[in-house]
């Protein structure tokens, strides 16, 4: 794996990307429908948009900017060999990443043997373009000074942390206060099963969120 600090790192040679996968209009009903209703509560966090699209994410990483094109091709060449709408896949909580006095929401998705394991192939074929690290430069949207160092400790320990028998695949519904989440999260939930229906990459915006499209997969 290539090595670079983030004073070596000159401003766009580094993307932050997101490999993810697009789910059906179940998910995206339920997602919305939590969206609503954190943006009532707390008017300051992001409404479900283009610039932040429901997604699961299958891998975030800091990426060579001019090796971006090899990166499209290395994660569509593993997905052709992954049938993702076929994929069956059950919600089955809230949970929310606290924040110092918010989080960012979400719905839990159960892991499955299929999607780990494309976790893992997806993995293999990025890491010859993937840097240790990256900085602010290497997102989209604007910077937030008491989000971006945990945004890049993210996405810079996302392997191994965030993956294998640590892999929690979910999908961001917004951002609330945590003494609302620590009590939404404790609500009964009724669990219910969807589909995937497409993968694309897009590049990391503020929150973590999906921010721009660079490649439908």
């Amino acid at each position: 794996m290539p090595n670079a600090t983030p004073q070596s790192i000159t401003a766009g040679s580094v993307t932050a990307i997101d490999i993810l996968l697009e789910p059906d209009a179940t998910m995206l009903s339920h997602a919305q429908e939590n969206n609503a209703r954190l943006l009532k509560v707390f008017p300051g966090g992001f409404a479900l948009d283009e610039q932040h699209r429901p997604h699961i994410t299958l891998l975030q990483r800091f990426v060579r900017t001019d090796e971006l094109e090899k990166v499209y091709a290395a994660a569509a060449k593993v997905l052709s060999t992954h049938q993702i709408s076929s994929m069956r896949l059950e919600a089955f909580k809230y949970y929310y990443t606290p924040g110092k006095d918010v989080g960012v929401a979400g719905i839990v998705i159960r892991p499955t043997p299929e999607l780990l394991q494309l976790q893992q192939a997806l993995i293999a074929a990025v890491s010859p373009f993937t840097f240790e690290t990256g900085t602010v430069a290497a997102f989209t949207g604007p910077s937030d000074p008491d989000s971006d160092a945990a945004l890049i400790s993210y996405v810079t320990t996302f392997v191994p942390k965030q993956t294998g028998k640590y892999y929690s695949p979910h999908v961001s519904t917004g951002v609330a206060k945590r003494v609302y989440l620590d009590k939404m999260i404790t609500e009964r939930f009724q669990p219910f099963t969807f589909s995937p229906v497409s993968a694309a990459v897009y590049q990391i915006g503020p929150f973590g969120t999906a921010a721009k499209k660079l490649k439908q997969l």
